[in-house]
Order: C-alpha cells, then sequence, then structure tokens
C-alpha cells in the first residue's frame, strides 16, 4: 500500500489568515506534513470570524493543523518563533507586504536561524513595480481579464470560487516541493514565492495565445464562437438545466439516434462539426425545443446512452449526495471557525489526490483547531520548561484553548 501521506517528517510554521496561505498550509498537511498555525495572540486568526459568504473559510482550509496563538510583538513571542523555525522545514506566510519582516519574522532574519528552511511567501504580485500593492482574489481577477471573460459582455464578473486564491496556493505548495527536492542535494533552503496576479495571469495564457493564432480580439466566454456545434445548457419538461456537449461526428451520430433525432441525422448541411459550429443559430434553438418536451430523467438516459459528455446545472449543496464523491472523496469536518459551535458539520472535499494501486486517498486525522489548541504541547515539544510557559500564559504572550 502506497503512503498517502509522502510529507510525514516535514515540519511546517504557518503564517496565514483568510484563503491562500490556509490552502497552501492545509495542502501540506493532508500530504502528511505537520503544520502549525501560528495565530496572533489574544485574538486568533481573524478569519474565524468572518461573516456571510467567508463564514467557511476557516473549516474549510485549517484541518489537519495544530495551531500555537503567540503574541509576537513582545520579544518574547519573537524568541518563541525563532526557536521553532531552528528546527522547522517550511514557513509559509501570506500577509502583506513588510508584515512578517516588521514582526521580525522575515525571510533574511528566519534563513539566518535555519539555512536549511524554505520560505514561502505568498502576495498578491511578484517581483516587479506592483509588488508593494494590497491584494485580494477578486482585484486580480479584475486585473488579469479573468473578470471579463468570466462575465457577459459588457458585465465582468469575479468567478464563482476563490479560484486564484486556491491555485495561487497549489502553485505555492509546488515551489515548496521542487525547493525541498533541491535542498536534499545543496543542503540550503530557499526563499520561494506565489502570487495572486501572476496566478490568474498563467490562467489567461491560452485566451492570450488565441488571440494571437486567430488574429482577433477574444471575446468573453459568455460570447466565444465555440469550437463544437452541440455545447450548451438545455432546459427539460420540468424546467431542469442540464449542460449536453457533443465534440465529434461520432458522438453526433449516437446522440441523434438515441434522442430519435433521425432528421437531424440525415441533414448533410450539418453532418460535420465544423458544419454544425456554423449553423449554431439555427440548430440550438431547435434542440431547445426539442429537449424542452423531454422529461429531465429521459434526456440523462438518452445522454448516458448515447455516450455524450453532460452534466446537471448543480449547486454546492448538491455535493452532498454526489455518488462520486461520497464513498471515498468526502470527508467529515466540524465547522469550528469560532470554537463556539462544534456541534455544526458539514461533508466537504478532500484533497483531489489518489495514490498507489489502491488509489489511497488524504484524510482528516484532526479537526480545525481551536485558537491556540496545541500550544502547552507545541512548546513542551520544542524545549521550553513549564514554568516558562505558565509566565507566557499568565502574560498572555501565549494562548491556550481547551479542545
Amino acid at each position: 500500500m502506497n503512503n498517502p501521506t509522502p510529507l510525514a517528517g516535514v515540519t511546517v510554521l504557518e503564517f496565514s489568515h483568510t484563503i491562500m496561505g490556509p490552502c497552501a498550509g492545509l495542502v501540506l498537511a493532508d500530504l502528511g506534513a505537520r503544520v502549525i498555525k501560528i495565530e496572533p495572540a489574544p485574538d486568533g486568526d481573524r478569519t474565524r470570524q468572518l461573516p456571510g459568504f467567508a463564514a467557511g473559510f476557516f473549516a474549510t482550509f485549517n484541518r489537519n493543523k495544530q495551531s500555537l496563538a503567540v503574541d509576537l510583538k513582545t520579544d518574547d513571542g519573537k524568541k518563541i518563533i525563532h526557536a521553532l523555525t531552528a528546527e522547522a522545514d517550511v514557513v509559509i506566510e501570506n500577509y502583506g507586504p513588510g508584515t512578517m519582516e516588521r514582526l521580525g519574522c522575515g525571510w533574511e532574519t528566519l534563513r539566518a536561524l535555519n539555512p536549511r528552511l524554505v520560505y514561502l511567501a505568498l502576495k498578491g504580485f511578484l517581483h516587479g513595480p506592483w509588488e508593494n500593492r494590497p491584494a485580494l482574489d477578486e482585484v486580480v481577477q479584475f486585473q488579469s481579464g479573468l473578470a471579463y471573460m468570466t462575465g457577459p459582455e459588457g458585465q465582468p464578473l469575479r468567478a464563482g470560487a476563490s479560484v486564484v486564491d486556491i491555485l495561487g496556493a497549489v502553485f505555492g505548495c509546488t515551489g515548496v516541493l521542487a525547493a525541498l527536492r533541491e535542498r536534499d542535494t545543496t543542503g540550503i533552503g530557499q526563499r520561494v514565492g506565489s502570487a495572486l496576479f501572476e496566478s490568474a495571469a498563467f490562467m489567461m495564457a491560452s485566451h492570450m495565445a488565441g488571440g494571437v493564432t486567430t488574429g482577433q480580439t477574444i471575446p468573453p466566454m459568455t460570447a466565444r464562437k465555440g469550437a463544437w456545434g452541440v455545447y450548451d445548457v438545455f432546459r427539460t419538461r420540468e424546467g431542469k438545466q442540464l449542460f449536453i456537449g457533443v465534440t465529434s461526428d461520432k458522438q453526433w451520430t449516437r446522440f441523434c439516434k438515441h434522442f430519435a433525432f433521425e432528421d437531424l441525422a440525415a441533414d448533410k448541411s450539418i453532418a460535420n462539426n465544423a458544419q454544425r459550429v456554423t449553423e449554431r443559430d439555427t440548430l440550438i434553438p431547435k434542440l431547445n425545443q426539442r429537449i424542452a418536451t423531454l422529461a429531465y430523467d429521459d434526456a440523462v438516459r438518452c445522454c448516458e446512452e448515447a455516450d455524450v459528455s453532460w452534466a446537471p446545472v448543480a449547486r454546492p449543496e448538491d455535493l452532498y449526495d454526489c455518488e462520486q464523491l461520497l464513498p471515498r472523496g468526502l470527508l467529515d469536518i466540524i465547522i469550528q471557525s469560532d470554537g463556539n459551535r462544534p456541534d455544526l458539520q458539514a461533508l466537504l472535499p478532500g484533497l483531489p489526490l489518489e495514490f498507489g494501486p489502491e488509489r489511497e486517498r488524504t484524510r482528516v486525522v484532526t479537526q480545525p483547531p481551536l485558537t491556540g489548541q496545541h500550544t502547552t504541547e507545541i512548546l513542551s515539544e520544542f524545549g521550553f520548561e513549564p514554568q516558562q510557559i505558565h509566565q507566557w500564559l499568565q502574560t498572555r504572550t501565549v494562548l491556550e484553548t481547551s479542545g
């Protein structure tokens, strides 16, 4: 059986909040690294208290971690972190530019304490004229053209998930793994950078190349000239929607057969995909009218029998009942963003990875921690005396919350 925790033995200190940093820590933690989340004492990660759209951030991105709450604005707080850094493998931070330096925990300071350290800085921008600007996922979606490509013409729209935060985190983890691999050879760590804007720009590469190739300005996805004749959302008799994609001429033949569209199959003017693309303006309304007479289950059955690509137009809550995810891919996470509602539970997706011939998945080992839940345990393990830890608890240099 292959080990689904290949990073066991790697110690990570995570200084982060919101999504990008916590997501990077989550990826490494799920892969077996020991991730110690450094939270500011006494209030903890502010992500725990975010409302509305962001209420699930903490629970989603902080499983399999320990929490150490420390006041880095004190000399003793810095002393604690410096001691931990001397034995750590990786530091992750996604604070604003200059923040870690002001706290005495920037790259130059920490590398002097541990030359083997790999330091991942997750920022809005990589090195360049914008590197000190503040940035958010949504901001760079507009800056990069992603929002323009997502919404209808004249109505730029952010994507329906924090895709740039997550992609930037994954790119950052890729850099960390590369740096750890190089350290195996050189014995020396390094600073790795990943950023929101450059991650969003990377996603625009195919559109940039497409514009050069065609010699045309690329329109938003909602107004694009598609590569396939049938590639749309259709509404069934009950008003339910499903997406159907017919991407080859063989699929078109099967599609017409199983939907009993014999007249369309016999129409030589739409016999191949290039012709169907040309005739989309008349073909798609015809298909809309016909599929609108079918029950949803019948339309789904026809798609399955025709072996074409199709999908329901799902909502996030539909994933709770998804047969693909339920057997092995959903994980039981206790939502305790502020530590006050451990009764709230939800099944959330794990990492989209599997290992070995048995296709082992990563799993939840520990639930998202309370603020400072592991403070005493961690400090004791790193060699601090009980009386010293007690003093720091009394002066609120560190904080511990019982789980």
